[in-house]
């Protein structure tokens, strides 16, 4: 699942760290999996995740001797939304299918 659309004109890294942690967001992600995840130096990531919670649009929790890293709730889009951009999504490959001719 992706994050919302109004947070995807973030920078790259910041959309890629987002949408992986609306992915696991009832877990949530040590930095240590986000880094796995996202395709940025420890730097990029340190820097995202900085702008993120500045914003707002994350949340770090230690539990078990570990730092716990989750999106805001309103990052992570409601079923209907998902399945809505999904649709959109294959509406736009059925129409790049007919003007291709596929």
């Amino acid at each position: 699942m992706q994050a919302k659309s109004e947070f995807r004109s973030r920078e790259d890294t910041q959309v890629e760290v987002l949408d992986a942690l609306v992915d696991r967001r009832e877990d949530g992600m040590t930095v240590f999996e986000l880094r796995s995840r996202v395709d940025t130096d420890i730097d990029g990531l340190e820097d995202a995740l900085s702008e993120l919670k500045r914003d707002g649009l994350i949340a770090a929790e230690s539990r078990d001797d570990r730092t716990l890293i989750r999106p805001a709730d309103r990052v992570v889009p409601s079923e209907e939304e998902a399945a809505a951009e999904s649709e959109d999504a294959q509406s736009f490959l059925a129409w790049l299918r007919e003007r291709v001719g596929l």
